[in-house]
């Protein structure tokens, strides 16, 4: 079928018929040389007409493949190149074919004056004995005739159909076919010629580059599409397994998404002791779905890698490792009926194990801290308590010595009482802000808020200091604006907070030093600061200031007795009570603490 009839080109066949006259009006007798200059005459017109319809063809050629050009849309090149050949050639219809790469199926993309739910039909066995041709061997196919041309003298289809003039060529890019153009007419023989078909080879080899060029931004924009989606999906699992971290939830949506994004029937995640066990602790695993000693589990417990593999007559399944700095802690196994699993779900299951391996690694981390902080609570609540019992008694005693219960009491002994007294003080304040701390981290502090007159409250706080700023020969001096409405705090603790803050301030500023105390409405808060003339603080001190057991290195603030644990509760309390907590200050230009707590309207 591959050969067609010798045919002379249209040019050829004027050249000789030229020569021919060009000799009749040399040689010829008068009369019959001014006929053959008459014909000559005839046939420069014929020339003309052609040069100038040749001219046209070539300018069209060119405006369609400019326009073919145009677009990266699929649909639009190839809407847009049956448009094109239609209108190069005449033809009475036609139609495109795309050859599938991978399967080599033949896919009808574009028609012109063909019913789409024909194109499958007996009309076209004849058409596909020409596309498979065209495709086979690369080379076009062109009759003027198919009813009188030997090739298909065998198909009676031909005469059925009435195909007279058909012409088709290949789409090649890359050395490969990848369609077929394809265009007949029934009713006119000779529709199509040499010309028809250079011109139209021309103009494939265009359509071919723009339909691989569109073809190829159509799979481009697909895989970022699905990439986007895939993104968008993997943030929004980080979203999920990020929100909370109870591990048995972990498990739980993992699998969900694994089963979701893979279109699995079911499966499970099995986690990974020291000992190499495994052991089930979400889905439900059929059968041998999950066995550590099952050897074709051997590459994803022990290298990393995904196995996928038929596990009985109906089931496809595929295992993915979760790891975490190259140990696998866990399993995750998915099976379904339909389809062995793609690479390319292979490649997101193991984004999701590799989400789900950090979040089961925090949720780990997460349960041993917790647990030890359970564990410390506890500590500290027994010490605490234990702590306690023996300093009351050590505290009374002291008292009842001193008072003369046992018997006179010297001067001297009088001096260590005191001394006593002091530091089962200091002991019980101690033991008392471990207390609060360990209330506090664990959420069992109680916070009573009331409605308390702030000024007031400043000044029967900070009255019961006046033995310590008169032994210093501090000066108090109190800037309380008028008409403060009430604050909303807990009573106990807004003395704690006072309490600290003014025992720093009396502690830190030498004597004769001054302290002022304000309290004024700011916004919906009452604020209160309490400032002094004392050491000062440097910036780095300032920003450690409010952690626990922070003390500078300052040798004024050393050789005062601390714990670095006041100022850390004080914070607390003050964050518990709605309100905020800050500093300024700057080395031998004293401090000013403040503090806000809501106002009540």
């Amino acid at each position: 079928m591959s050969n067609s009839p010798k045919q002379t080109a249209p040019t050829e066949n004027l050249s000789k018929v030229r020569l021919a006259l060009e000799t009749l009006s040399v040689n010829c007798e008068s009369s019959q040389a001014a006929i053959a200059r008459d014909a000559l005459n005839a046939l420069e017109q014929v020339e003309g007409h052609q040069g100038a319809g040749e001219q046209a063809r070539l300018a069209a050629l060119f405006k369609v493949c400019r326009a073919l050009g145009s677009s990266l849309e699929l649909s639009d090149v190839l809407s847009e190149t049956m448009d094109s050949v239609i209108q190069l050639t005449g033809a009475e219809r036609g139609f495109l074919v795309l050859v599938n790469q991978e399967t080599g199926e033949l896919a009808f993309r574009a028609a012109r004056n063909f019913q789409q739910e024909n194109l499958n039909k007996n009309e076209m066995e004849v058409s596909r004995s020409i596309i498979q041709e065209v495709i086979h061997s690369g080379e076009g196919f062109l009759t003027t005739n198919a009813q009188v041309d030997d090739r298909f003298s065998t198909q009676d289809s031909i005469t059925l159909f009435a195909l007279r003039s058909i012409l088709c060529l290949p789409l090649r890019t890359r050395g490969e076919v990848i369609g077929v153009i394809y265009i007949d007419n029934k009713i006119k023989p000779g529709a199509f010629n040499r010309d028809d078909q250079e011109l139209l080879e021309v103009f494939a080899v265009q359509a071919a580059v723009a339909i691989e060029n569109a073809r190829l931004y159509s799979q481009v924009d697909a895989e970022l599409a699905k990439r986007v989606s895939e993104l968008e999906t993997l943030r929004y699992i980080d979203k999920e397994l990020n929100t909370g971290l109870d591990f048995k939830r972990v498990l739980e949506l993992t699998l969900e998404w694994a089963l979701r994004s893979t279109g699995s029937e079911n499966g499970c995640i099995g986690l990974l002791d020291t000992a190499g066990s495994l052991s089930i602790l979400a889905g439900d695993c059929i059968d041998d779905l999950m066995d550590a000693s099952d050897p074709r589990l051997s590459p994803a417990l022990h290298q990393g890698h995904a196995v996928i593999f038929q596990q009985d007559d109906n089931f496809k399944a595929m295992i993915v490792p979760a790891r975490r700095e190259e140990r696998t802690i866990a399993l995750i196994g998915v099976r379904r009926r339909e389809k062995a699993y793609s690479k390319d779900e292979e490649s997101f299951l193991f984004h999701i194990a590799e989400r789900a391996a950090l979040a089961i690694e925090n949720t780990r981390l997460f349960d041993a801290a917790r647990a030890a902080d359970d564990a410390k609570s506890q500590f500290i609540s027994i010490v605490t308590h234990e702590l306690k019992i023996p300093m009351t008694s050590i505290r009374g005693y002291a008292d009842l010595i001193k008072q003369g219960t046992a018997g006179p009491v010297t001067d001297q002994q009088l001096t260590f009482l005191d001394t006593i007294r002091s530091n089962v003080d200091r002991m019980a304040d101690l033991v008392s802000d471990i207390s609060d701390i360990s209330r506090i981290e664990t959420g069992r502090l109680q916070i009573d808020l009331a409605a308390i007159p702030i000024g007031d409250y400043i000044f029967e706080i900070a009255s019961g200091f006046r033995p310590q700023f008169d032994a210093k020969k501090q000066s108090v001096e109190f800037s309380i604006e008028d008409s403060l409405p009430m604050v909303q705090a807990d009573r106990n603790r807004l003395a704690q907070i006072l309490t600290n803050l003014l025992s720093n301030a009396n502690k830190y500023t030498p004597e004769g030093g001054s302290i002022t105390i304000t309290a004024s409405l700011s916004n919906s808060f009452i604020r209160t600061e309490i400032r002094d003339t004392g050491i000062g603080l440097n910036d780095e001190d300032q920003a450690r200031l409010f952690t626990q057991f922070f003390r500078s290195e300052e040798p004024a603030v050393r050789n005062e007795i601390g714990w670095g644990l006041g100022l850390h509760v004080t914070q607390r309390l003050v964050n518990l009570m709605g309100g905020e907590i800050g500093v300024q200050s700057a080395p031998g230009e004293g401090s000013t603490f403040w503090f806000t707590l809501p106002a009540i309207k």
